[in-house]
């Protein structure tokens, strides 16, 4: 048996105590960043000014994108339940694992996967979630308490378990506060609380989680911006957004965090389509398309694979990290959003099961000549893998119409044909022409990386061998 003499062990802990004052120093001197995403709910892609919009004005993020970056092919997933899921596991809705594996439109994430928050915790960070949850009960007042953010990784949650459909449950951690509350002041009251916890929290590194219940309908808007807007009700309660985006970005500033804080905004899917759903006719009336947004220059709306349903704007700011007045259109998505942080955290995304995010630090930190890590991004329609994009081109399959959603597309997006068709996005954003005959071998190429998805991760009744079951019961498709 060796035995050190209390001389050297003198000197080892003197070592060992010096080692760890310089690793604190450097972390004071060069503190881990804070993380915010602010994340709109069926926000358009042309819905902002700094991606085109004429009619809506949103002054605070056309000047965050005027000092970050514009991320042009930002994907999210076509419906929101799924899109929540997508950002807080990095991986495709299909692949994770749901409350007693039953596979849900809005799936309610089961307890074993593994979130954003928690990849956080332990680099440090105390995690917030303001707003729409959504992952633990889609209808209104039925939820499953131990899936709700507390449980999830989250230290603080102030929001509503779902959507506002009809009406909004307010909660503060597990419990509900306050009942049917007064949706105009919620994009408000929703920053206030993220506010005041940046405020608290500033002397660590945090992680806010920042989901507004608009602009899905019921849209609601405060007096101050009421009848405001060039884009009716609906541009009313976007500029009520990026008012308080501007808020936040305040406060940033005059805490001294600007600096170090990595600033996300973008949308959860595309815009809804109101103009052939017999229920929101009857409760909009003949003015219902108004209630939704555009996606333009895009084709297709929420619950569609056309582009209009899963990209989305996205900006990015973190002053001196990410360049100035920048853009980017190389593939990302908001699965890439998990692993990016970890790295930038000085942590790690989850190593035992399958991510499908990438690392996109040299995207979006401008280094030159970075292209995407994705080297393909699948369309879901709910269980349904139905498109394919790999670099410039997109590819869907040939296959019967969904006739649950048609009602939200217009008519002429609604499209069945016996063959794929083929789009370069480069040259045609907007999906109109379609160019399979031209390039079979890219045709080809495609169809290939569909099977891959398909065995991968799943599709319709075919379950992906990559897919995850956490309960013993079996997946019930």
């Amino acid at each position: 048996m060796r035995y050190f003499s209390f001389q050297t062990h003198f000197v080892f802990l003197f070592f060992v105590t010096g080692l760890v004052g310089l690793v604190t120093q450097a972390r004071a001197d060069h503190p881990p960043p804070n993380f915010v995403i602010i994340f709109a709910d069926d926000l358009g892609y042309g819905d902002l000014g700094c991606f085109g919009s004429t009619t809506i004005k949103t002054p605070n993020i056309d000047k965050m994108a005027a000092e970050g970056m514009r991320l042009t092919s930002f994907y999210a997933q076509t419906v929101c339940g799924p899109s929540r899921a997508a950002l807080m596991t990095g991986c495709y809705p299909l692949r994770v694992a749901i409350h007693h594996n039953k596979v849900e439109v809005h799936p309610e994430l089961h307890r074993d996967e593994i979130t954003l928050a928690e990849v956080l915790k332990p680099a440090g960070y105390t995690s917030a979630a303001f707003g729409k949850w959504d992952l633990a009960g889609h209808k209104s007042g039925h939820y499953v308490p131990s899936l709700l953010p507390l449980h999830q990784g989250f230290d603080e949650f102030f929001g509503t378990s779902t959507s506002n459909d009809s009406h909004v449950d307010l909660m503060r951690g597990d419990d509900v506060i306050e009942k049917r509350a007064d949706m105009r002041h919620l994009t408000r009251r929703y920053t206030d609380e993220a506010i005041n916890f940046i405020r608290r929290s500033k002397s660590q590194p945090f992680f806010v989680y920042l989901a507004h219940t608009m602009p899905h309908v019921k849209l609601a808007v405060s007096d101050a911006f009421a009848g405001k807007s060039a884009g009716g009700l609906y541009g009313d309660v976007v500029e009520e957004i990026d008012a308080n985006v501007g808020r936040i970005l305040e406060t940033l500033k005059n805490e001294g965090l600007d600096e170090n804080t990595y600033v996300i905004f973008t949308s959860d899917n595309g815009p809804w389509y109101f103009g052939r759903s017999p229920s929101h006719l009857k409760r909009f009336g003949k003015n219902a398309v108004a209630h939704g947004g555009s996606a333009a220059p895009l084709r297709g709306a929420k619950t569609s694979t056309w582009e209009g349903g899963l990209r989305v704007p996205c900006i990015i700011r973190a002053p001196g990290k990410i360049p100035a007045g920048s853009q980017c259109d190389e593939i990302a998505s908001t699965m890439d959003l998990m692993p990016t942080f970890a790295k930038l955290a000085a942590t790690n995304a989850p190593t035992d099961r399958v991510i499908d995010g990438n690392d996109i630090r040299d995207l979006i930190h401008g280094v030159a000549e970075s292209k995407s890590p994705t080297e393909a991004f699948y369309y879901y329609r709910r269980t349904r893998l139905e498109a394919v994009r790999s670099g410039k081109w997109k590819l869907h399959r040939a296959l019967p119409i969904d006739k649950a959603w048609e009602k939200f597309s217009k008519a002429e997006d609604v499209v069945q044909t016996d063959q794929p068709l083929l789009f370069d996005l480069d040259a045609d954003i907007g999906e109109q022409k379609d160019v399979a005959a031209e390039h079979p071998e890219i045709v080809a190429e495609l169809l290939q990386l569909i099977e891959k998805a398909r065995v991968d991760i799943g599709d319709g009744e075919q379950v992906g061998k990559n897919a995850r079951f956490f309960d013993p019961h079996p997946r019930n498709l």
